[in-house]
């Protein structure tokens, strides 16, 4: 593709406007990378030495791509680098699928090997678990071995023993036999003393119980002459009280009788006591009204024409 001379000149211009621009930018990054110090800003030092390459490898091609423009008035070499940048991304891919795939593999064997190790040792601990069980079964032969040995002996020691035990239980035996044959003998003599003591025991008790007899017959009779007198002397003191509380009923009544009198000494005392005063406080209230036969003269004289009077108005009538 082909451009007039006049664009040409002018995509020729902004070109090298961008060149100049992206040389500024290198040397800011070269700046800013020379001063970065220290283990801590190696990876910023190694980011900024790549921004600067790059800065210088797309000045080139802008510098390229102007000449280019201004000589020819077309712009291929750009369309040369594209396609080179395309190549160079192509192949980087390829290169990462080919790692990825690398490192797929490698860690499909590492897991594989992994594997194989585990069998190993499983196979290896296998094979120690076996010795160790044929050493328990060679142990365990050998014990019951032993414990068979050990087995026979204690069972003819248990033997022995038993029969040493018997031996000693029929002396032991024999001896009690003789001990019990002296105990009863013992005991029979014993016993005949005892039914000795104790018949004579019963007689001297009965001879007791007899007497006791005699003497609770006594005692009974005894208790029945105490037992009449009581209720000869309970009668009579019987009499006595019914005597004494009917004359206590007698005084009471008298005391009664008296205090009633008393009280109606006092209540017509009292009677008359309120009759004179009620006659003296009316005999006041006449007295001071003027009534009855506490009337003055005129008044006297006033009522006999009133009833003159009347007696003639009765006539006439």
């Amino acid at each position: 593709m082909r451009l007039s001379r006049i664009e040409s000149l002018a995509a020729a211009a902004v070109l090298e406007d961008c060149s100049d621009e992206l040389d500024v930018l290198g040397l800011t990054v070269a700046l800013r990378a020379d001063k970065q110090r220290g283990p801590a800003r190696a990876k910023e030092k190694v980011r900024l030495t790549n921004l600067r390459r790059d800065c210088q490898s797309i000045s080139q091609q802008v510098l390229k791509l102007s000449s280019e423009l201004e000589e020819k008035q077309s712009f291929s070499s750009l369309l040369a680098v594209l396609e080179e940048v395309k190549q160079e991304r192509e192949a980087e891919e390829m290169k990462r699928q080919a790692k990825a795939e690398l490192r797929q593999r490698i860690t499909t064997l590492q897991r594989q090997q992994a594997e194989v190790q585990q069998r190993i040792s499983t196979l290896k601990e296998r094979s120690v678990l076996a010795e160790k069980l044929q050493e328990q079964l060679d142990d365990q032969k050998n014990r019951k071995a032993v414990k068979k040995i050990l087995e026979e002996k204690r069972m003819a020691l248990q033997l022995e023993q038993v029969l040493s035990n018997n031996r000693k239980a029929e002396k032991q035996l024999e001896d009690q036999r003789e001990m019990v044959q002296i105990q009863l003998t013992e005991e029979r003599e014993v016993h005949e003393k005892s039914v000795k003591f104790l018949q004579n025991r019963q007689e001297e008790l009965q001879l007791l119980q007899q007497q006791w007899q005699r003497r609770t017959v006594q005692m009974l009779q005894e208790k029945k002459l105490e037992v009449a007198t009581v209720c000869c002397k309970r009668t009579l003191n019987l009499d006595k009280l019914s005597e004494m509380r009917r004359k206590i009923r007698e005084m009471e009544r008298v005391v009664m009788e008296d205090r009633e009198e008393q009280e109606k000494l006092r209540q017509q005392q009292r009677e008359a006591r309120a009759a004179t005063k009620v006659q003296e406080w009316w005999r006041g209230c006449m007295a001071r009204r003027g009534l009855g036969s506490f009337k003055k003269a005129d008044d006297k004289k006033g009522e006999k024409k009133k009833r003159k009077k009347k007696k003639e108005v009765m006539k006439k009538k």
